[in-house]
């Protein structure tokens, strides 16, 4: 499998980028996790709009939800020009009923994934974790029986995010933070806790992603280094992993 940074900004985009967007690939299947501010167009660099297959969202925020407004109606366009009727699954959790509700749309339909059982979506299987997030929030390990991509989404530290990740071959990191700050209210992680949570779950690359939007980004990686060995990646746009094939 493949998957694409698209968006990697936390609360807002900064000029030509988007907040959580991650295209997941493999064998034509694809799937949107998260569809942040911005995704809409940064995603056509990679992916036709109508090309997706599924999108499947972590929680409701608007950094990880403000484009599937143009998102449904890119598809109504399409549909419309094009006289055809395809309809795009939207995942997501039902804990927050309105937001949930707001995910079906003419030509896409909200689907609810049960936290406490595997997905099977095309070749991938997704188990989730709650988070530590001021609201209702899901990690993600997804695997296509050969790979295994954790994509923590947002969060503070917890020791449950050790055992989700373990012997991962990537894990994508909230990094809100700085390794001096604390999060933990915020409900978002730091650069060192991120790294603590890749070198105790045994991943193989680290990927820091939800940036802050202060401070010289380039010392998260500096500062991750101190507590991962392995492979550490801060985020940017068309950042890739693995094949598609």
């Amino acid at each position: 499998m493949k998957i694409t940074i698209i968006g990697y900004w936390g609360a807002y985009p900064e000029p030509e980028s988007a907040t959580s967007t991650y295209l997941l690939e493999k064998n034509g299947f694809t799937c949107l996790l998260d569809c942040g501010s911005g995704a809409l167009s940064r995603l056509q660099r990679f992916k036709d709009v109508m090309d997706l297959n599924a999108v499947v969202l972590s929680h409701y925020h608007n950094d990880h939800v403000a484009d599937l407004g143009v998102l449904q109606y890119s598809w109504l366009v399409q549909n419309t020009l094009h006289n055809t009727e395809q309809v795009l699954p939207i995942y997501g959790h039902s804990e927050d009923w309105e937001a949930f509700s707001k995910l079906t749309h003419r030509f896409t339909k909200g689907v609810a994934y049960d936290p406490q059982k595997p997905l099977q979506l095309g070749p991938f299987t997704i188990t989730f974790l709650k988070t530590a997030h001021p609201v209702p929030c899901y990690a993600m390990r997804i695997t296509d029986g050969e790979k295994i991509i954790v994509y923590t989404a947002d969060t503070s530290y917890t020791e449950q995010l050790v055992a989700f990740s373990q012997d991962a071959d990537l894990l994508i990191t909230d990094c809100s933070f700085y390794e001096e700050q604390d999060g933990t209210k915020a409900g978002h992680m730091t650069s060192k806790e991120g790294a603590i949570v890749a070198s105790k779950a045994n991943v193989k690359q680290l990927v820091l992603s939800h940036h802050p939007h202060f401070g010289n980004r380039d010392l998260l990686e500096t500062q991750a280094k101190k507590y991962f060995t392995g492979n550490i990646h801060l985020a940017h746009e068309g950042l890739s992993f693995g094949h598609a094939e």
